[in-house]
């Protein structure tokens, strides 16, 4: 039997969200630039500007910031078209992290109004921050002197080798996506070139030892896929296949299909931004190679990792791990909403799932299992056992070794009050 997902539930995840985004002040045109002090230069305009495209391909319904900041964007950038420091010798990792939204938001813009402001900015971007590293991507570091371990946020840690480094450990290589596609527009072989030195060196460290930040490799994976896609060079597929193995067997995703939030670190957390990367990648992969197990995959990150990650108010948050090696026994929140990233990057998700909602059923057979995990499973629905303030708002239980058990339940069904307390058990031992 299949399970498809159902058009009433992706419909209201849609609508909660775009009304998030329409209506919270934090993300209208006086609030939707960041100050200049933020370190994370380009980052939430980015994100914002990607969210309110997705909507208006959804719906053809502009939100107004949209509009609104694209008009005063010009004005906030520096001199060379960019924003937060000039370079002057010292590679600014999170600088270079953040505009890759920026361009991935002026890419999708461009793409649906065909506006020379979106590319024209997005060029300059390019030219000025971009590629002047060429030549200069083998000197990041891959030894951290370091223990600073960053929050769900993460900021500036220390200076090594000209470069200024984020505790979202590889971050810098978040903009193989945002400079993938500015070459799927322009084709500019300079971006080609750039790209090609950063994937070379990407692919070669260490992700596991660096203790890299799993949605920037995620990331990076949809970045190489859309270069092979504009290109046909099996080296950019083969690199992003190898990042999703490592990512599925090498211990970046969870046992609900959520991600650490860096390798290594069982004591972190979720985030939605990494679990939507990860659909976007098994779903491109199933859609390039035609190899089953991608699509299971995707569909499992959907029904099952993707549960808790929307709330009620239609924004995203971080969600305890449920792993080896992790102190909690329950999946529960951890954050309830990122406002300052997931809950935009939501809107993209959305959009995809939207898009692909037809690749993304779960195979069911009625009957539960647990396997030798500990955990029950209906093949690719797990299932759990909420506290008693969630089973209102859980699907139909089934009874098995004298327990009444569920799917995870949908975050976004569940007021914010009984949620932010509530945890599910995954995992019987």
């Amino acid at each position: 039997m299949k399970r498809f997902i159902d058009i009433d539930e992706i419909q209201e995840r849609i609508k909660l969200n775009f009304e998030h985004l329409k209506n919270d002040s934090y993300y209208d045109i006086k609030e939707v630039f960041s100050p200049t002090d933020y370190s994370w230069y380009g980052d939430k305009e980015g994100r914002a500007l990607l969210a309110f495209v997705s909507h208006y391909k959804i719906s053809k319904e502009k939100i107004p910031c949209m509009d609104l900041m694209l008009k005063d964007l010009p004005d906030r950038l520096n001199s060379e078209g960019y924003f937060g420091p000039l370079y002057q010798g010292v590679i600014h990792e999170q600088q270079l992290s953040g505009h890759s939204w920026l361009l991935r938001g002026l890419a999708e813009h461009y793409q649906v109004f065909k506006d020379d402001l979106s590319l024209s900015i997005m060029e300059k971007i390019v030219q000025n921050l971009y590629l002047p590293l060429r030549g200069k991507i083998g000197s990041y570091p891959i030894d951290r002197s370091t223990g600073k371990k960053g929050d769900v946020s993460g900021e500036m840690t220390e200076v090594i080798d000209s470069w200024e480094l984020s505790s979202d450990i590889g971050c810098a290589f978040m903009c193989i996506d945002g400079l993938s596609h500015v070459y799927e527009i322009t084709k500019d072989n300079r971006i080609k070139e750039l790209l090609d030195e950063m994937i070379a060196f990407y692919l070669s460290i260490d992700k596991l030892k660096l203790k890299a930040q799993t949605h920037c490799t995620l990331t990076s994976a949809r970045g190489m896929l859309r270069m092979y896609q504009n290109t046909s060079d099996v080296r950019y597929i083969n690199g992003a296949q190898s990042i999703f193995d490592l990512y599925t067997h090498g211990g970046g995703m969870t046992k609900t299909y959520q991600n650490l939030n860096w390798w290594g670190r069982e004591d972190s957390w979720t985030e939605p931004c990494a679990i939507i990367d990860s659909l976007m990648v098994a779903t491109e992969l199933y859609k390039f190679t035609k190899e089953e197990d991608y699509r299971t995959l995707a569909a499992r990150i959907y029904h099952n990792g993707l549960a808790t990650a929307q709330r009620d108010n239609g924004g995203a948050g971080t969600d305890t791990l449920i792993c080896e090696g992790s102190p909690h026994k329950y999946l529960q929140p951890r954050m309830y909403e990122a406002k300052f990233c997931c809950s935009m990057r939501m809107a993209e998700g959305l959009w995809y799932i939207n898009e692909n909602k037809n690749y993304l059923w779960a195979e069911i057979s009625g009957s539960i299992v647990k396997g030798t995990d500990n955990i029950y499973r209906d093949n690719d629905i797990l299932y759990c056992l909420p506290d008693d303030t969630l089973i209102p708002f859980a699907e139909n239980g089934k009874q098995i070794d004298g327990m009444t058990l569920y799917p995870i339940v949908k975050a976004y069904k569940v007021p914010k009050d009984v949620f932010i307390a509530a945890k599910q058990k995954i995992i019987f031992e």
